[in-house]
């Protein structure tokens, strides 16, 4: 959009004035700024310098907890039992204008994949404020323990539910960690909590929009392990005999939310293990997340979760067999597929792809410290265990569409 003002400007030989958006915490002249000093980009230096920054759960010149990252310790599976009774997020009745707004969409989109049954999320800044506060009160607690946890019929978890929200500008971000920061200070929560939380919003969210400004147009072009396969059009039905992306992508057209372990390690794993084309992936996410908007969604779907631009500012591709799966959520219990199996008629195709990709790309895995024990894994692989691990991987591109 940026482009098209200057370009009409430019035509039309009209003065042009750009202003900062002030509703991030760090412009793109001083994330530019920051990045110049770093040939390879990461995400946790930049949050320690905002931190720094900011004050942000700082003691003195010391990180909160004495640590400046608390990831390890936010990383739990629900009990084997079940996530039992978890306090439901704050949703609202939609307003005149939002049923509207249902019409039109009903009325000039009347094939669109998702419903709108459901829609309960923020519109005001009234609403915005209350959902906040609901989230830091009632569910903040248990968020840093379970928010990498997947269950069935589980949409929500102990998720904030707050991006949407803060996307639209109806929170702002300050006002979002101030509140999370106070919940720590006042003993509601402790510190992996509160500092999983801050991280996502000082941390991820602001780096993301400085690498998308950065690396723009690039970007959207990128298909750095030349992935060529299109988008199954069960993403759009969530029809998939896969227990994990049925819920995954069920619950995103039935809500237009997943969380962000369902976006990465669920959805996007699949897409990048099954070599799926990046810009067909970055436009479905952008179509079917209520907080999707481009400076967002694009950088962490083509470089998170796809590797698309050749870890420009990751340090790995994120893939993960069936057993990551299983062991984070209730997803195989039940399911055609066996996430132990990555070959014969059980195999679960997250496993089979995952080891396929292991084969495709052992020389570009065994050169990186934290992929290297992934390629000896497939190193001990036999050329009989290969080729039959092959012909399964190539069984599943053929019938994709059917898995």
């Amino acid at each position: 959009m940026e482009q098209d003002f200057l370009t009409l400007a430019k035509s039309d030989n009209l003065k042009l004035r750009l202003l900062e958006d002030s509703h991030y915490l760090c412009s793109r002249a001083e994330f530019a700024k920051w990045a110049s000093g770093y040939k390879q980009m990461r995400m946790e230096y930049f949050y320690r310098e905002m931190r720094k920054r900011t004050g942000v759960l700082m003691e003195g010149a010391e990180p909160a907890g004495g640590k400046w990252n608390f990831d390890a310790d936010n990383r739990s599976a629900f009990p084997k039992a079940g996530p039992g009774d978890i306090t439901p997020p704050a949703f609202f009745e939609p307003d005149e204008i939002t049923q509207a707004v249902f019409a039109e969409v009903e009325a000039s989109f009347p094939d669109h994949p998702g419903t709108l049954k459901n829609f309960a999320w923020p519109v005001t800044r009234e609403q915005a404020l209350q959902a906040l506060d609901a989230f830091i009160e009632n569910r903040f607690v248990n968020f840093g323990t379970y928010q990498d946890a997947m269950w069935t019929d589980t949409p929500f978890g102990w998720h904030s539910l707050v991006s949407s929200s803060i996307n639209l500008h109806l929170l702002h971000p300050l006002e979002v960690i101030q509140k999370a920061e106070a919940a720590y200070r006042a003993g509601k929560v402790d510190v992996a909590s509160a500092e999983g939380f801050v991280r996502q919003i000082l941390g991820w969210r602001e780096f993301m929009r400085g690498v998308y400004w950065l690396d723009m147009p690039k970007m959207r072009d990128d298909n750095h392990l030349q992935a060529e396969l299109d988008l199954p059009k069960w993403f759009w039905t969530g029809n998939t005999q896969m227990n994990c992306l049925k819920d995954s992508i069920g619950q995103t057209l039935d809500y237009g939310y997943a969380h962000h372990i369902q976006r990465l390690m669920v959805i996007g794993n699949f897409a990048l293990l099954a070599g799926l084309v990046p810009q067909q992936v970055e436009e479905w996410f952008l179509a079917v997340y209520v907080d999707a908007v481009e400076w967002v969604e694009l950088p962490n779907v083509a470089g998170m979760a796809l590797f698309a631009n050749g870890g420009r500012f990751t340090s790995k591709p994120y893939i993960a067999s069936g057993a990551y799966i299983k062991r984070m959520s209730n997803y195989c219990g039940g399911c055609k597929y066996d996430p132990a199996e990555k070959t014969g008629d059980k195999a679960c195709p997250f496993t089979t792809l995952y080891w396929g990709f292991l084969d495709q790309h052992e020389k570009m895995l065994s050169a990186n410290p934290r992929t290297g024990l992934m390629a000896k894994n497939i190193a001990r692989l036999d050329e009989a265990q290969r080729r039959a691990l092959r012909q399964k991987v190539a069984d599943t591109f053929k019938n994709i569409e059917q898995l």
